[in-house]
């Protein structure tokens, strides 16, 4: 799969077009779309499903070196009122702040982050790590075949963890029986 090709199926997705478009207008730095609504609406072209089929939520990453939680919530507040309408769940975080709250949630350390691509790097999968920005750019630094091959396979980031991986695999094998889940 080229990266038009997955550029043209992710934005049959009428939540992913238009949260795209709306970005903007939030003035976020280094702001890019991610993951599951990308390429979950993928395997829903490849598989002949509706297009929003298994996408739990829709997942917007942004960095800002301002890591207070007052800053990040008047973020989340103003992306809830701005996607509202779309009738999805638009999860906006700053990843500058990850590793202030990730320990406390998963039960370890995690790095800082440098940037909103070093977010997208951390996904528990390569087929996970994808980004797509309001001018359609791009990030997918191990490309697209496990997209297209919907192969999922354990992404040996500092921060895997197998029970995570297994979980969703487990819950992305129910959705789309044709996965190929490579054991962590």
């Amino acid at each position: 799969m080229k990266e038009a090709q997955f550029v043209e199926h992710a934005l049959q997705n009428f939540a992913n077009s238009e949260i795209l478009v709306r970005l903007p207008s939030l003035g976020l730095n280094d702001c890019w779309l991610v993951s599951g609504g990308l390429f979950q609406s993928v395997w829903n072209v490849l598989t002949h499903r509706d297009i929003t089929h298994g996408i739990k939520d829709y997942d917007v990453f942004y960095f800002d070196p301002d890591t207070s939680w007052e800053a990040e919530d008047e973020v989340i507040n103003r992306g809830i009122a701005l996607f509202a309408d779309l009738g999805v769940d638009v999860e906006i975080r700053n990843q500058a702040r990850v590793h202030l709250w990730y320990a406390e949630k998963f039960g370890s350390a995690y790095p800082p982050l440098k940037s909103s691509c070093e977010g997208i790097d951390r996904f528990l999968a390569p087929a996970c790590m994808v980004g797509l920005q309001s001018d359609h750019a791009v990030y997918a630094q191990h490309g697209f075949s496990d997209i297209e091959t919907m192969t999922l396979r354990p992404n040996r980031a500092p921060n895997f963890k197998a029970d995570l991986y297994l979980a969703k695999a487990a819950r992305w094998k129910e959705q789309w029986p044709e996965l190929t889940v490579i054991a962590p």
